[in-house]
């Protein structure tokens, strides 16, 4: 090993879902929306004026936290954007999580958690879902230097009810409490109710999912005036212009009441085509949670899960596959258009998925 080689800060990095980039595919394998973004932000892309790419953008994202604030009806003190909720929840890691005691984070779920406790060098303590894929709110009333819960979470898909939480956040007064909503607006429910009442509670959210923007990269957190002031101290240590020019007007542009209306509409399509689905795969010979995202966690009755992934990837429809314990034999599929699915549903049944 070279010498200088023993300084390198050494981590295993997050492995994202496959990008394919061949055409004539089904992509199920990364939560992206099927359906296109708002028509106020193909208004915003075809006149944006190209002149401002030669400028700076606004460090303070103002048009978006106030779109966010109108949006949600909270103060703009409260709220902080980042590249994608990645980037908030990675702020809020190196921000918030700087005890010598251990975050509490589940055994499943959002695989980018430990990456970024390594990264930051945080103790860290993976905590055993039941086995239902629920969280056990007992083994969270304990010493922590932090915790972080997606809710719904993944890839399980599950929630847990608003009562866990204020019990959760009673219990844990002396830690940041991160809960990350990326999946929220498909379960309709969200704990940023609660931040009136818990100064230590951090609400993450995304346009990924239910805005149909992965491809632009905006994330967004609510807490308490103290809280979000600690982020942008950090925020504007790291880097001062997070977020470009175009990004802020297409996410400002994505929270119009039109736009609002809009992805309302394509949540109540993503909804019913997986609640369909969930008979659907159920005929195939498929048991799994009852998911409250746009994707389902399953597994087979009597075929492996890394061979139905193989034989789907090879008919050119791609979903995710873990090689984890406790989930090696799980699927998480996205929810597609009725069509996608419906391909699918065919191919499934071509490789012998069936109730017998």
């Amino acid at each position: 090993m070279s010498d200088w080689e023993k300084n390198v800060r050494r981590v295993v990095p997050y492995v994202p879902g496959e990008q394919p980039a061949e055409s004539n595919i089904i992509k199920l394998n990364t939560n992206e929306n099927p359906y296109p973004p708002a028509p106020a932000v193909a208004e915003v892309i075809k006149n944006f004026d190209i002149s401002l790419l030669r400028k700076y953008p606004a460090p303070d994202a103002d048009v978006l936290i106030a779109g966010l604030s109108e949006y949600y009806g909270m103060p703009k003190d409260q709220i902080f954007v980042g590249v994608g909720s990645d980037d908030v929840l990675a702020m809020s890691f190196l921000t918030f999580f700087n005890s010598k005691k251990p975050i509490l984070m589940a055994d499943v779920t959002y695989s980018f958690y430990d990456v970024w406790a390594e990264l930051f060098e945080i103790p860290y303590r993976r905590v055993l879902l039941n086995d239902d894929f629920h969280y056990n709110l007992s083994d969270y009333k304990t010493q922590n230097g932090g915790i972080v819960i997606a809710n719904p979470n993944a890839p399980t898909a599950l929630c847990e009810p608003q009562e866990f939480f204020d019990e959760l956040l009673a219990a844990n007064t002396e830690s940041v409490v991160i809960i990350d909503e990326a999946y929220g607006d498909f379960y309709g429910k969200s704990t940023r109710e609660l931040i009136a009442k818990y100064d230590n509670l951090l609400v993450v959210g995304t346009f990924s999912k239910s805005r149909s923007l992965a491809g632009s990269r905006i994330g967004f957190a609510f807490g308490s005036p103290k809280l979000i002031s600690y982020l942008n101290d950090v925020k504007f240590s790291f880097n001062s212009y997070t977020m470009d020019a175009l990004t802020l007007q297409i996410g400002a542009a994505a929270l119009t009441a039109e736009s609002g209306a809009y992805y309302r509409s394509t949540v109540e399509k993503i909804i019913a085509t997986r609640e369909d689905a969930k008979k659907r795969l159920a005929e195939l010979g498929f048991v799994g949670t009852d998911s409250q995202t746009n994707f389902l966690f399953v597994s087979h009755k009597s075929i492996p899960a890394k061979t139905i992934f193989e034989k789907l990837k090879e008919n050119k429809i791609f979903v995710r596959y873990f090689d984890k314990p406790r989930i090696d034999d799980y699927l998480r599929i996205t929810i597609g258009t009725d069509e996608e699915m419906e391909r699918m549903y065919r191919v499934l049944e071509e490789i012998g998925c069936s109730r017998s």
